[in-house]
């Protein structure tokens, strides 16, 4: 592959647009219902060379254990397209939120059975305070606490009073 100039007015050429939507596609390893461009992990893609990419993520949280298996996984799924040397970051600033979750990657978490955290209100103003979370199950919004971690630190374990189903929440940030 033959990369072009670097750019510095932050648009993609052709080729790293397929390799960001390589990348993007690349399951979440703790969160295979959802690829890293759902969650809005995958911050950038940038050619240097002819077979040298960077790829820069940000983890949901510091310390995110699962950065090594998504650094492994877009690492081959970019060596797979012939690209010889990958380099992934992880980058902390600016931090990622549950803001940065797509629309289809919220759809994908309630499908799973996953309360996705509430969205940012289209006009970018304050969250509106409640504390009440949606089962994912049958809807309702009479649901309880049962641990603040559940499977992986950024969700937390919940029941459903309504159909006492247990569901797990991803948490704002």
């Amino acid at each position: 592959m033959t990369a072009e100039r670097e750019r510095t007015d932050g648009t993609r050429t052709a080729v790293e647009q397929r390799l960001w939507e390589l990348a993007g596609a690349v399951p979440d390893p703790e969160l295979p219902m959802v690829t890293l461009l759902d969650l809005g992990i995958l911050r950038d893609v940038r050619m240097f060379g002819p077979d040298e990419v960077r790829v820069e993520i940000t983890p949901t949280y510091t310390g995110c254990p699962a950065v090594e298996a998504m650094s492994s996984d877009i690492e081959s799924a970019l060596h797979a397209e012939g690209i010889a040397e990958v380099k992934v970051a992880a980058v902390l600033a600016p931090a990622w939120s549950t803001d940065d979750i797509t629309a289809e990657g919220r759809r994908k978490l309630a499908e799973s059975g996953i309360a996705p955290p509430r969205p940012q209100p289209a006009d970018g103003g304050p969250i509106p305070l409640t504390l009440a979370v949606r089962c994912p199950h049958c809807g309702s919004v009479d649901t309880e606490l049962l641990s603040r971690f559940s499977s992986t630190a950024c969700k937390a374990l919940r029941r459903c009073v309504r159909c006492r189903e247990p569901f797990d929440h991803f948490k704002e940030l």
